[in-house]
Protein backbone atom coordinates (compact mmCIF):
# COMPACT_ATOMS: atom_id res chain seq x y z
CA UNK A 1 0.00 0.00 0.00
CA UNK A 2 1.16 3.55 -0.65
CA UNK A 3 1.51 5.87 2.29
CA UNK A 4 1.26 9.64 2.31
CA UNK A 5 4.69 11.22 2.09
CA UNK A 6 5.84 13.75 4.66
CA UNK A 7 4.69 17.23 3.62
CA UNK A 8 7.77 18.72 5.29
CA UNK A 9 10.16 17.72 2.49
CA UNK A 10 10.41 18.17 -1.25
CA UNK A 11 12.54 16.21 -3.71
CA UNK A 12 15.17 18.96 -3.69
CA UNK A 13 15.84 18.24 -0.01
CA UNK A 14 17.38 14.90 -1.03
CA UNK A 15 19.73 16.27 -3.66
CA UNK A 16 23.51 16.46 -3.30
CA UNK A 17 26.54 16.99 -5.51
CA UNK A 18 28.17 13.68 -6.37
CA UNK A 19 31.49 13.68 -8.23
CA UNK A 20 30.94 11.34 -11.21
CA UNK A 21 34.24 9.54 -10.58
CA UNK A 22 32.77 8.15 -7.33
CA UNK A 23 30.19 6.10 -9.25
CA UNK A 24 31.65 2.59 -9.13
CA UNK A 25 31.91 0.96 -12.55
CA UNK A 26 33.29 -2.34 -11.26
CA UNK A 27 33.05 -4.19 -7.94
CA UNK A 28 35.87 -4.43 -5.42
CA UNK A 29 38.37 -7.23 -6.08
CA UNK A 30 36.87 -9.18 -3.18
CA UNK A 31 33.25 -8.87 -2.08
CA UNK A 32 33.94 -8.34 1.63
CA UNK A 33 36.91 -6.03 0.93
CA UNK A 34 34.54 -3.14 0.17
CA UNK A 35 34.58 -0.25 2.57
CA UNK A 36 31.91 0.04 5.28
CA UNK A 37 30.95 3.36 6.82
CA UNK A 38 29.69 2.55 10.31
CA UNK A 39 27.10 5.26 10.86
CA UNK A 40 25.40 3.70 13.88
CA UNK A 41 26.89 6.29 16.24
CA UNK A 42 26.91 10.06 16.30
CA UNK A 43 30.24 10.15 14.44
CA UNK A 44 30.65 7.76 11.46
CA UNK A 45 33.63 5.37 11.55
CA UNK A 46 35.51 4.09 8.49
CA UNK A 47 35.73 0.30 8.36
CA UNK A 48 36.09 -2.63 5.96
CA UNK A 49 32.99 -4.70 5.21
CA UNK A 50 34.45 -7.91 6.59
CA UNK A 51 34.43 -6.22 10.03
CA UNK A 52 30.61 -6.39 10.08
CA UNK A 53 30.39 -9.44 12.42
CA UNK A 54 32.17 -7.44 15.13
CA UNK A 55 29.43 -4.79 14.94
CA UNK A 56 26.69 -7.33 15.67
CA UNK A 57 25.81 -9.47 18.67
CA UNK A 58 24.73 -13.10 18.79
CA UNK A 59 21.25 -11.89 19.72
CA UNK A 60 20.87 -10.03 16.41
CA UNK A 61 19.09 -11.33 13.31
CA UNK A 62 20.32 -10.62 9.77
CA UNK A 63 17.63 -10.80 7.10
CA UNK A 64 18.60 -11.12 3.42
CA UNK A 65 16.72 -10.89 0.13
CA UNK A 66 17.30 -14.21 -1.66
CA UNK A 67 16.02 -13.06 -5.06
CA UNK A 68 18.04 -14.06 -8.11
CA UNK A 69 18.80 -11.62 -10.93
CA UNK A 70 17.70 -12.89 -14.32
CA UNK A 71 19.40 -11.97 -17.60
CA UNK A 72 16.57 -9.60 -18.36
CA UNK A 73 18.06 -7.46 -21.14
CA UNK A 74 17.32 -8.56 -24.71
CA UNK A 75 18.10 -7.27 -28.19
CA UNK A 76 16.06 -8.20 -31.23
CA UNK A 77 14.02 -7.07 -34.19
CA UNK A 78 10.39 -6.69 -35.21
CA UNK A 79 9.07 -8.65 -38.17
CA UNK A 80 9.43 -5.44 -40.17
CA UNK A 81 13.16 -5.47 -39.41
CA UNK A 82 13.21 -2.55 -36.97
CA UNK A 83 15.59 -2.95 -34.04
CA UNK A 84 14.23 -3.57 -30.55
CA UNK A 85 15.85 -3.24 -27.14
CA UNK A 86 13.95 -4.78 -24.24
CA UNK A 87 14.18 -5.23 -20.51
CA UNK A 88 11.95 -7.82 -18.89
CA UNK A 89 10.26 -6.33 -15.83
CA UNK A 90 8.38 -9.40 -14.68
CA UNK A 91 7.84 -13.04 -15.62
CA UNK A 92 4.21 -13.97 -14.96
CA UNK A 93 4.21 -17.09 -12.74
CA UNK A 94 3.30 -20.37 -14.42
CA UNK A 95 3.11 -18.89 -17.92
CA UNK A 96 5.29 -18.06 -20.91
CA UNK A 97 4.26 -14.42 -20.57
CA UNK A 98 6.31 -11.42 -19.50
CA UNK A 99 5.91 -7.72 -18.89
CA UNK A 100 8.75 -5.73 -20.38
CA UNK A 101 10.09 -2.28 -21.18
CA UNK A 102 10.57 -2.11 -24.94
CA UNK A 103 12.25 0.51 -27.08
CA UNK A 104 11.80 0.67 -30.85
CA UNK A 105 11.46 3.35 -33.53
CA UNK A 106 7.76 2.44 -33.67
CA UNK A 107 6.00 0.50 -30.92
CA UNK A 108 4.95 -3.00 -32.03
CA UNK A 109 1.20 -3.54 -32.25
CA UNK A 110 -0.79 -6.33 -30.55
CA UNK A 111 -0.61 -9.51 -32.63
CA UNK A 112 2.77 -8.66 -34.12
CA UNK A 113 5.91 -10.65 -33.41
CA UNK A 114 9.41 -9.87 -32.22
CA UNK A 115 12.47 -12.07 -32.59
CA UNK A 116 15.08 -11.83 -29.86
CA UNK A 117 18.81 -12.61 -30.09
CA UNK A 118 18.09 -14.20 -33.49
CA UNK A 119 17.15 -17.24 -31.42
CA UNK A 120 13.49 -17.18 -30.34
CA UNK A 121 10.27 -15.36 -31.02
CA UNK A 122 7.54 -13.70 -28.98
CA UNK A 123 4.03 -12.45 -29.68
CA UNK A 124 3.00 -8.97 -28.57
CA UNK A 125 -0.25 -9.27 -26.60
CA UNK A 126 -0.71 -5.59 -25.79
CA UNK A 127 0.19 -2.90 -23.28
CA UNK A 128 0.12 -3.31 -19.52
CA UNK A 129 1.45 -2.04 -16.22
CA UNK A 130 1.22 1.43 -14.68
CA UNK A 131 -0.09 3.94 -17.22
CA UNK A 132 0.23 1.19 -19.87
CA UNK A 133 3.94 1.85 -19.90
CA UNK A 134 4.96 -1.80 -20.32
CA UNK A 135 4.47 -4.37 -23.09
CA UNK A 136 2.85 -7.76 -22.52
CA UNK A 137 4.47 -10.54 -24.59
CA UNK A 138 4.24 -14.33 -24.83
CA UNK A 139 7.57 -16.09 -25.42
CA UNK A 140 7.89 -19.20 -27.58
CA UNK A 141 9.13 -21.20 -24.61
CA UNK A 142 9.99 -20.94 -20.94
CA UNK A 143 11.00 -17.31 -20.21
CA UNK A 144 13.53 -18.19 -17.52
CA UNK A 145 15.33 -20.70 -19.75
CA UNK A 146 15.31 -18.39 -22.78
CA UNK A 147 16.60 -15.43 -20.78
CA UNK A 148 19.36 -17.51 -19.22
CA UNK A 149 20.47 -18.71 -22.66
CA UNK A 150 20.11 -15.49 -24.66
CA UNK A 151 19.72 -12.53 -22.31
CA UNK A 152 22.23 -10.06 -20.89
CA UNK A 153 22.90 -9.04 -17.30
CA UNK A 154 20.67 -5.97 -16.68
CA UNK A 155 23.38 -3.63 -15.41
CA UNK A 156 22.08 -0.30 -14.05
CA UNK A 157 22.00 2.71 -16.38
CA UNK A 158 24.90 4.43 -14.59
CA UNK A 159 27.32 1.57 -15.37
CA UNK A 160 28.90 2.44 -18.68
CA UNK A 161 30.35 -0.89 -19.89
CA UNK A 162 28.58 -3.80 -21.55
CA UNK A 163 27.93 -6.81 -19.36
CA UNK A 164 30.70 -9.40 -19.12
CA UNK A 165 31.31 -12.81 -17.56
CA UNK A 166 32.56 -11.02 -14.46
CA UNK A 167 29.29 -9.08 -14.19
CA UNK A 168 27.38 -12.33 -14.54
CA UNK A 169 29.18 -13.56 -11.43
CA UNK A 170 29.44 -10.38 -9.37
CA UNK A 171 26.03 -8.78 -10.05
CA UNK A 172 24.50 -11.68 -8.14
CA UNK A 173 24.59 -12.55 -4.45
CA UNK A 174 26.36 -15.75 -3.36
CA UNK A 175 23.06 -17.03 -1.90
CA UNK A 176 20.72 -16.01 -4.76
CA UNK A 177 17.92 -18.56 -5.05
CA UNK A 178 14.53 -17.37 -6.36
CA UNK A 179 14.72 -16.04 -9.98
CA UNK A 180 12.80 -12.91 -10.84
CA UNK A 181 14.79 -9.73 -10.10
CA UNK A 182 15.96 -7.38 -12.83
CA UNK A 183 18.26 -5.51 -10.44
CA UNK A 184 20.47 -6.92 -7.71
CA UNK A 185 19.84 -6.42 -3.99
CA UNK A 186 23.18 -4.66 -3.95
CA UNK A 187 23.90 -4.45 -0.21
CA UNK A 188 24.08 -8.24 -0.18
CA UNK A 189 26.74 -8.29 -2.90
CA UNK A 190 29.36 -7.63 -0.18
CA UNK A 191 28.78 -10.99 1.50
CA UNK A 192 31.00 -13.94 0.59
CA UNK A 193 31.28 -17.46 1.99
CA UNK A 194 34.02 -16.50 4.45
CA UNK A 195 31.98 -13.60 5.86
CA UNK A 196 28.86 -15.76 6.19
CA UNK A 197 30.96 -18.34 8.06
CA UNK A 198 32.30 -15.61 10.35
CA UNK A 199 28.76 -14.49 11.15
CA UNK A 200 27.76 -18.07 11.93
CA UNK A 201 30.75 -18.49 14.25
CA UNK A 202 29.68 -15.38 16.11
CA UNK A 203 26.23 -16.86 16.53
CA UNK A 204 24.38 -14.28 14.43
CA UNK A 205 21.22 -15.86 13.03
CA UNK A 206 20.07 -15.40 9.45
CA UNK A 207 16.66 -15.39 7.78
CA UNK A 208 15.37 -14.35 4.37
CA UNK A 209 12.63 -12.68 2.41
CA UNK A 210 12.12 -12.60 -1.35
CA UNK A 211 11.48 -9.34 -3.20
CA UNK A 212 11.93 -9.34 -6.96
CA UNK A 213 13.54 -5.96 -7.61
CA UNK A 214 12.06 -4.17 -10.62
CA UNK A 215 13.62 -1.68 -13.01
CA UNK A 216 11.51 0.98 -11.34
CA UNK A 217 14.11 1.12 -8.59
CA UNK A 218 16.19 3.29 -10.97
CA UNK A 219 13.36 5.61 -12.00
CA UNK A 220 13.83 9.22 -10.90
CA UNK A 221 11.25 11.09 -8.87
CA UNK A 222 9.76 13.46 -11.44
CA UNK A 223 7.56 15.54 -9.14
CA UNK A 224 8.68 18.11 -6.60
CA UNK A 225 6.16 17.27 -3.88
CA UNK A 226 6.76 13.81 -2.42
CA UNK A 227 3.03 13.29 -1.87
CA UNK A 228 2.55 13.31 -5.66
CA UNK A 229 5.04 10.53 -6.41
CA UNK A 230 3.66 7.10 -7.36
CA UNK A 231 5.95 4.20 -6.44
CA UNK A 232 6.45 1.21 -8.73
CA UNK A 233 5.03 -2.10 -7.52
CA UNK A 234 7.12 -5.18 -6.70
CA UNK A 235 6.24 -8.72 -5.65
CA UNK A 236 7.54 -9.98 -2.33
CA UNK A 237 7.17 -12.88 0.09
CA UNK A 238 7.91 -13.14 3.80
CA UNK A 239 7.95 -16.78 4.97
CA UNK A 240 6.56 -17.85 8.34
CA UNK A 241 10.05 -18.96 9.38
CA UNK A 242 11.22 -15.34 9.11
CA UNK A 243 8.25 -14.06 11.10
CA UNK A 244 9.15 -16.59 13.80
CA UNK A 245 12.82 -15.60 13.68
CA UNK A 246 11.93 -11.92 14.17
CA UNK A 247 9.73 -12.80 17.16
CA UNK A 248 12.55 -14.86 18.69
CA UNK A 249 15.02 -12.02 18.10
CA UNK A 250 12.71 -9.57 19.88
CA UNK A 251 12.24 -12.00 22.78
CA UNK A 252 15.99 -12.25 23.41
CA UNK A 253 16.54 -8.50 23.09
CA UNK A 254 18.32 -8.61 19.72
CA UNK A 255 18.18 -6.24 16.78
CA UNK A 256 16.62 -6.95 13.39
CA UNK A 257 19.21 -6.02 10.75
CA UNK A 258 17.91 -5.73 7.18
CA UNK A 259 20.49 -6.34 4.46
CA UNK A 260 19.42 -3.89 1.80
CA UNK A 261 16.52 -1.54 1.23
CA UNK A 262 14.59 -4.27 -0.62
CA UNK A 263 14.64 -6.43 2.50
CA UNK A 264 13.52 -3.47 4.59
CA UNK A 265 10.68 -2.67 2.19
CA UNK A 266 9.45 -6.26 2.28
CA UNK A 267 9.52 -6.44 6.08
CA UNK A 268 7.86 -3.09 6.67
CA UNK A 269 5.25 -3.79 3.98
CA UNK A 270 4.40 -7.07 5.69
CA UNK A 271 3.93 -5.23 9.00
CA UNK A 272 1.60 -2.45 7.87
CA UNK A 273 -1.29 -4.06 9.71
CA UNK A 274 0.55 -3.59 13.01
CA UNK A 275 2.47 -6.85 13.28
CA UNK A 276 4.67 -8.80 10.87
CA UNK A 277 2.58 -11.18 8.76
CA UNK A 278 3.78 -14.03 6.56
CA UNK A 279 2.62 -14.25 2.97
CA UNK A 280 3.18 -13.11 -0.61
CA UNK A 281 1.77 -9.96 -2.18
CA UNK A 282 2.57 -6.73 -4.04
CA UNK A 283 4.01 -3.61 -2.45
CA UNK A 284 4.34 -0.03 -3.61
CA UNK A 285 5.31 1.26 -0.18
CA UNK A 286 6.92 4.72 -0.22
CA UNK A 287 9.04 5.35 2.88
CA UNK A 288 9.80 8.99 3.65
CA UNK A 289 10.72 10.91 6.83
CA UNK A 290 7.96 10.50 9.37
CA UNK A 291 7.41 6.83 8.53
CA UNK A 292 6.74 4.57 11.53
CA UNK A 293 9.08 1.58 11.40
CA UNK A 294 7.75 -1.59 13.00
CA UNK A 295 10.38 -4.24 12.25
CA UNK A 296 13.83 -3.05 11.20
CA UNK A 297 16.34 -1.72 13.76
CA UNK A 298 19.45 -1.56 11.57
CA UNK A 299 20.14 -1.43 7.85
CA UNK A 300 23.11 -2.47 5.73
CA UNK A 301 22.91 -0.56 2.46
CA UNK A 302 24.96 0.98 -0.34
CA UNK A 303 25.10 4.70 -1.11
CA UNK A 304 22.19 5.88 -3.23
CA UNK A 305 21.40 8.28 -6.06
CA UNK A 306 20.62 11.94 -5.35
CA UNK A 307 16.88 12.72 -5.16
CA UNK A 308 16.01 9.00 -5.20
CA UNK A 309 13.31 7.27 -3.18
CA UNK A 310 16.10 5.32 -1.46
CA UNK A 311 17.66 8.56 -0.19
CA UNK A 312 14.25 9.31 1.30
CA UNK A 313 14.09 5.84 2.85
CA UNK A 314 17.47 6.02 4.62
CA UNK A 315 16.64 9.54 5.80
CA UNK A 316 13.42 8.20 7.30
CA UNK A 317 15.29 5.43 9.09
CA UNK A 318 18.39 7.16 10.43
CA UNK A 319 17.26 10.79 10.50
CA UNK A 320 17.49 13.45 7.80
CA UNK A 321 20.33 15.50 9.29
CA UNK A 322 22.34 12.40 10.21
CA UNK A 323 22.13 11.09 6.63
CA UNK A 324 23.22 14.46 5.25
CA UNK A 325 26.31 14.28 7.46
CA UNK A 326 26.98 10.63 6.56
CA UNK A 327 26.83 11.32 2.81
CA UNK A 328 29.04 14.40 3.17
CA UNK A 329 31.66 12.25 4.90
CA UNK A 330 31.33 9.49 2.30
CA UNK A 331 32.01 11.97 -0.51
CA UNK A 332 34.85 13.61 1.39
CA UNK A 333 36.49 10.24 2.10
CA UNK A 334 35.97 9.05 -1.50
CA UNK A 335 33.64 6.15 -0.85
CA UNK A 336 32.39 4.40 -3.98
CA UNK A 337 28.70 4.84 -4.80
CA UNK A 338 25.76 2.83 -6.13
CA UNK A 339 25.42 -0.83 -7.09
CA UNK A 340 29.11 -1.80 -7.26
CA UNK A 341 30.10 0.67 -4.55
CA UNK A 342 30.76 0.57 -0.83
CA UNK A 343 28.28 0.19 2.02
CA UNK A 344 27.12 1.79 5.25
CA UNK A 345 25.53 0.50 8.43
CA UNK A 346 22.65 2.58 9.82
CA UNK A 347 20.62 2.45 13.02
CA UNK A 348 17.02 3.47 13.37
CA UNK A 349 16.70 6.89 14.95
CA UNK A 350 14.93 6.88 18.30
CA UNK A 351 12.33 9.30 17.02
CA UNK A 352 11.11 6.75 14.46
CA UNK A 353 10.37 4.01 16.97
CA UNK A 354 6.66 3.18 17.41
Amino acid sequence: MSLPASPAHTVADFDFDLPPELIAQHPAAERSASRLLDATGREPVDRVFRELPGLLSQDDLLIFNNTRVIKARLYGAKSSGGAVEALVERVLPGTQEVWMHLRASKSPKPGSRVRFADAFGAEVLGRCGPDNGLFHLRFDGDPFALLEAHGHVPLPPYIAHADSADDERRYQTVFAKEPGAVAAPTAALHFDSALLASLAERGVERAHVTLHVGAGTFQPVRVEQLSEHKMHSEWFEVPQSTVDAVAACRARGGRVVAVGTTTLRALESAARGGSLQAGARETDIFITPGFEFRVVDRLVTNFHLPKSTLMMLVSALAGYEHIRAVYARAIRERYRFFSYGDAMLLSRAQATRP
